[in-house]
């Protein structure tokens, strides 16, 4: 018999109105477990609970919020192998980056359990003799939080680790794709000691409580993460209602190679910048923009490299890319393949669906050449193993090229000139800027974020996830 998971709505676990199935991409005969789904009559409920438990929670004592985040950071890294599995089962993250994942939702709510006890204040004096003023942060109150399925257990937790330590609470919505990974997490968070209701975990389809959770009276900000067409329509909501909002919506993101480079450390950051975790990041680097002077050797040796990566089950040892995660977005994935040959682009490598031994959603990494910066392949984020190179002149032209794009989330450049990483990280529009390092993968203690079209509201993670998750308060007083 498939295990049942439900939601957890006021500290109680509550069927929904049915169940679907949660299918390993890698094998689709496997069957993680069946996932119930969520009423817009339960969301409201889970919004009622949390409500309810705002007053207590809010001006609780920060040990009690710390020894709680730092008992569901413990489990978390205890677990980090189980955990990790299940990420690369129900996502198709090879095991090695499933297992790192986990690990790094873990070292986040060991970080936020920190600084539960690390809130500062001021204390200034007021231009009015015998005032003193204190200026102090306080909790936003309900906080809902959307998920994407590429990191069904970092994101998550870099978005609830905070949201609770800071005094919020939370319903969370998940990807209906990857609904596995955020009921463990839920199940952990609600053995922690956080009282019921504190946080509520809603399961299902977007249309049905998405758009509920987005507009109801009773929520206080959005925290979202995934495509830049929903969250600007979640922008637009969230507008009439003058709720605090946190987009994070994607990239198009560069990586600069230049005639200086290293050829094989140039190589080995682009392959995995655009390649691992299936490509599906969204700090993945899909734009290759290669200098003339290097490019012959550049392009080869990526011919070479990617012919030696292994594609198969993501639980297999020795498999570099896992499936991709839903025939949708395989099929979004090899339409862009054709999108780019039509355009003129030459397909060096890959490109293709893979047959293997078990049933999935595998592909071949593509990697088109002869590109142009106005092709739909350069504008457009694919979400997926695809790579494009763009040849340019110098590095002027290259920084052009990196920045000639709506997003505006990470950015990379390999060279060893100082002057142009130190010119590249002062002029990338970008939000992340990465020096002979894959853009994908930041430390969980740092700001993360971009511009443009990438991000929109507060940065997420390390100490700046307060910037979001506090309001500041001015007080006056006089003795």
């Amino acid at each position: 018999m498939t295990q049942k998971h439900d939601n957890l709505i006021g500290g109680q676990w509550l069927a929904g109105s049915n169940y679907t199935p949660n299918l390993n991409p890698s094998n689709l005969g496997d069957v993680i477990g069946e996932y119930t789904q969520a009423s817009a009559e339960q969301l409201d409920a889970a919004v009622q609970a949390a409500r309810a438990a705002f007053p207590a929670w809010s001006t609780s004592g920060i040990q009690a919020r710390a020894d709680a985040l730092d008992k569901i950071g413990t489990e978390i890294l205890a677990r980090r192998e189980e955990l990790g599995t299940l990420l690369s089962r129900e996502e198709g993250k090879t095991r090695p980056e499933g297992i790192g994942e986990a690990t790094r939702a873990g070292n986040i709510f060991k970080f936020f359990a920190g600084e539960c006890l690390r809130l500062t204040g001021e204390v200034v004096p007021s231009v009015r003799p015998g005032i003193g003023v204190e200026i102090t942060r306080e909790p936003v109150g309900v906080v809902g939080i959307i998920t994407p399925w590429n990191f069904p257990i970092a994101i998550p937790a870099w978005k609830i680790a905070p949201a609770l330590a800071y005094g919020n609470c939370v319903v969370m919505k998940p990807a209906d794709l990857v609904p596995g990974c955020a009921w463990a997490l839920a199940e952990i968070i609600s053995r922690s000691g956080i009282p019921a209701g504190v946080f509520n975990l809603v399961m299902g389809r977007g249309s049905v409580i998405g758009d509920p959770l987005v507009n109801h009276p009773g929520v206080d900000a959005i925290s979202f993460t995934g495509s830049q067409g929903v969250g600007a329509r979640i922008a637009q909501q969230c507008a009439v209602t003058l709720k605090k909002i946190q987009l994070e919506m994607g990239g198009k993101n560069p990586q600069v190679i230049l005639d200086d480079a290293d050829v094989a450390q140039a190589v080995e950051l682009s392959v995995q910048s655009a390649f691992f975790s299936t490509g599906q990041r969204c700090t993945a680097s899909s734009r290759l923009i290669v200098t003339e002077g290097i490019y012959p050797k550049f392009v080869e040796a990526m011919k070479v490299r990617m012919a030696g990566l292994k594609v198969g089950d993501a639980l297999a040892a020795g498999t570099d890319i896992g499936p991709v995660s839903s025939l949708s977005q395989l099929e979004q994935d090899l339409s862009y393949v054709d999108i780019g040959q039509a355009e003129g682009a030459v397909l060096l490598a890959g490109g293709e669906r893979l047959k293997l031994p078990t049933d999935g959603f595998f592909m071949a990494p593509a990697l088109l050449t002869d590109t142009t910066a106005g092709m739909r392949i350069n504008r457009e984020e694919v979400f997926g193993p695809v790579a494009s190179i763009i040849r340019v002149k110098g590095y002027e032209e290259a920084l052009f090229e990196a920045n000639n794009t709506p997003f505006g989330l990470a950015a990379g450049i390999a060279t060893t000139s100082l002057k142009h990483a130190t010119h590249f990280k002062r002029h990338s529009q970008a939000g992340m800027v990465m020096v002979n390092l894959p853009t994908a993968g930041v430390d969980y203690h740092v700001p993360f974020g971009g511009r443009k079209g990438s991000s929109y509201g507060s940065r997420e993670q390390g100490r700046y996830a307060q910037e979001f998750f506090t309001i500041v308060k001015t007080a006056y007083t006089l003795p």
